[in-house]
């Protein structure tokens, strides 16, 4: 078997090589299936789309939020990706995949893959990037959707080997296509700490659908066509692509209207949507979306947490179930959403395999309302003094401008009840996914965007031993078997069944209480075509064109 030192050693002397000339390019196409899209546009040239939603960086390691991964997208190769209009994954820069043996995944790579620096891609990047994943570990980074990995090996130049710890792992090759799946240069990134932004741009560590050429962080980006891409996403439509930045979403919806920009994606409240929809200047797209938003109970410093004085398990097991009983989600979709978010009463969202309401039956009324004199019981049987003081945070803008509605509204349920005391806060993004990590906050938001369109999505990032995204100190050895059994299950029914015992096991721990379940939606110039919103989740700006 071929060493990784001297695979690494093949490409550095082929690197002198220079690029060749190229095949394909980008990705998405007008008239694609799927949810809501535009079409018949005619001319590519310069797109411009505006955006509300910040990057936290460009390395795929330190990031997993949606508008960091907007920008991944769009530069960075993957192994497996989605078709536009479709949810499932082909081979992309791969030629190949498939189980070897019943834990071994072998991946066969394209002949000829090229950085836009010149240097080759090989399977020594590959093994890179993923190993460099499970060892930054990043708090804030997708790692944890690695979970299964127990090793990757580069035998030779072209050929990757993943062994995995459950076998026959049915969401591994969806794992590939999702935020912990672009692939870096090694010559460019760093093996053990993210890499700065400037660097990347500067280092051409690019192979995706465009480069980078233009490069200010959360104000403007310049995507230029990258005529070296080999993945499986048609050529693009367009030239050129400049993201712009906007810090407030009502600003985001004059450009639109104004005709300063020719896409809107995320995020706008549902009161300028609505109004919107109103304007025969624009059109507005909506498709398929699994994004889901919830609170999150920090188990070390949640009121009687493992880390507070007077640390009582079960009287801190019944502030959250009282937290469940007092919610009201009907009233916060109707109120503040306007309708575009639903209830949500399980962690995994309705239309998925498996996907139960193991919430509504266990607290509140029994069928979704709440209950007071239901939360007071909980927390008279567990001894707890109320009102019970809950400091709670949000994030500013982050997950839309509704936020602050959003979080006032479970402030007055909780608090109209005389069971509890909120102290409500709110921090920029930033800080905040920063905080969150450190025990900052003992309750807080979350918003979740799939990676994939799989039941597992919503359950191995947050629920793994040691490994979740939460971070939030919540661990249960029963609960992290049934997600390997799910894993490894491929029969259909038995995998839904094993799906809905975790979340019924789940909804009785509440380390999270799930919320409203929402779609996606952009807001297009009437002469712009190709916006394509499908069960992928992914944005693709390839196919963007003005007719």
């Amino acid at each position: 078997m071929t060493s990784a030192i001297s695979v690494r050693t093949r490409r550095v002397l082929l690197a002198t090589a220079g690029i060749t000339a190229a095949a394909l390019t980008l990705a998405g196409c007008a008239g694609a299936s799927g949810g809501g899209q535009s079409s018949g546009g005619t001319g590519g040239g310069t797109i411009t789309i505006g955006t509300s939603d910040p990057l936290t960086t460009l390395d795929p390691a330190g990031s997993y939020d949606n508008g960091s991964l907007a920008v991944q997208l769009q530069v960075f190769p993957f192994l497996f990706d989605s078709p536009v209009g479709s949810p499932d994954v082909e081979p992309s820069i791969a030629e190949s995949g498939e189980f070897t043996t019943p834990t071994e995944f072998t991946v066969k790579l394209k002949s000829g893959l090229k950085w836009a620096n010149g240097n080759p891609l090989t399977s020594s990047d590959v093994k890179f990037t993923f190993d460099r994943q499970l060892a930054i570990k990043d708090p804030n980074g997708p790692s944890s959707l690695l979970a299964n990995v127990a090793g990757i090996e580069a035998p030779d130049d072209s050929t990757v080997v993943f062994t995995l710890k459950v076998p026959n792992d049915v969401t591994f090759q969806q794992v590939l296509s999702s935020p912990v799946g672009p692939i870096v240069d090694e010559d460019v990134f760093s093996p053990d700490a993210l890499t700065p932004d400037d660097e990347i741009v500067k280092g051409k560590a690019f192979a995706g659908q465009y480069m980078i050429t233009s490069y200010k962080v959360n104000t403007l980006i310049q995507f230029t066509k990258y005529d070296g891409y080999q993945g499986n996403l048609d050529p693009a439509a367009n030239d050129t692509v400049n993201l712009t930045y906007f810090d407030d979403s009502s600003n985001l919806k004059l450009a639109i209207q104004q005709g300063d920009i020719d896409v809107a994606y995320r995020s706008m409240s549902p009161t300028d949507v609505a109004d919107l929809r109103g304007d025969d200047k624009v059109k507005v797209l909506d498709g398929p979306g699994g994004a889901i938003r919830y609170i999150v109970f920090n188990f070390d410093t949640q009121p009687f947490g493992a880390k507070t004085d007077g640390a009582d398990e079960g009287k801190a097991l019944a502030v959250r179930q009282a937290v469940a009983d007092l919610i009201d989600r009907q009233t916060i979709a109707d109120q503040v959403f306007k309708g575009t978010f639903t209830p949500l009463y399980s962690y995994v969202p309705a239309g998925l395999t498996g996907a139960n309401e193991s919430l509504k039956s266990l607290y509140g009324d029994g069928s979704g309302a709440p209950d007071a004199d239901k939360a007071k019981a909980t927390l008279d049987a567990a001894g707890v003094t109320t009102p019970v003081t809950l400091d709670l945070q949000y994030a500013l803008e982050h997950y839309g401008p509704s936020s602050p509605d959003e979080y006032a509204l479970v402030k007055d349920q909780l608090e109209t009840s005389g069971l509890f005391k909120v102290n409500l806060a709110s921090t920029e993004w930033t800080q905040y996914s920063k905080d969150r990590t450190a025990d900052q906050y003992p309750a807080y938001q979350l918003g979740w965007f799939p990676d994939f369109s799989d039941a597992d999505n919503y359950l191995t990032p947050f629920f793994r031993l040691d490994n979740g995204f939460l971070a939030n100190h919540y661990q249960d050895e029963a609960v992290d078997a049934l997600i390997s059994q799910e894993i490894g299950t491929q029969d259909k029914d038995e995998r839904a069944t094993v799906i809905g015992a975790i979340q019924d096991q789940v909804a009785a721990q509440l380390p999270t209480i799930p919320l409203l379940q929402g779609a996606e939606l952009a807001v297009t110039g009437t002469g712009i075509s190709g916006v394509t919103l499908d069960a992928s989740y992914k944005f693709r700006y390839a196919g963007i064109t003005k007719g």
